[in-house]
């Protein structure tokens, strides 16, 4: 399985992005995918989660009401809209796939692959 993801750019606080996480490769829907997000100087830090089926949805506190994550219907794409953005919001935001059918996770060292990250970066 390879990850692209795609859709970041600059925005002004209080806009939106909505990021993309497109699996090739091999069909993804069984994987649970992951977003996260590491700003310069920080370490990477878990931003929300979707199961295999898309049943099963989790957001970290900091992004929890604004930001939504889901995935289309064949489960190859995963998407992470973002509203109401912030200035701590700038980061690079990368997908992950985890192997494991174990739920939820949101250590980053549980997920198997990464994509290469897109930069979102939210002026005031």
């Amino acid at each position: 399985v390879q990850l692209q993801a795609s859709g970041g750019g600059p925005v002004q606080s209080g806009g939106s992005l909505r990021l993309s996480c497109v699996a090739s490769g091999r069909p993804s829907t069984r994987f649970g995918v992951g977003w996260f997000r590491q700003a310069p100087g920080k370490d990477r830090e878990y931003v929300a989660a979707i199961s295999g089926s898309g049943k099963t949805i989790d957001y970290s506190d900091v992004v929890k009401g604004r930001f939504t994550i889901s995935r289309d219907s064949d489960g190859n794409t995963v998407f992470l809209g973002m509203h109401d953005l912030k200035s701590e919001d700038t980061a690079i935001y990368y997908c992950a796939v985890d192997l494991q059918p174990l739920g939820i996770r949101t250590d980053p060292t549980a997920y198997h692959i990464w994509g290469q990250g897109t930069q979102v970066t939210v002026s005031s």
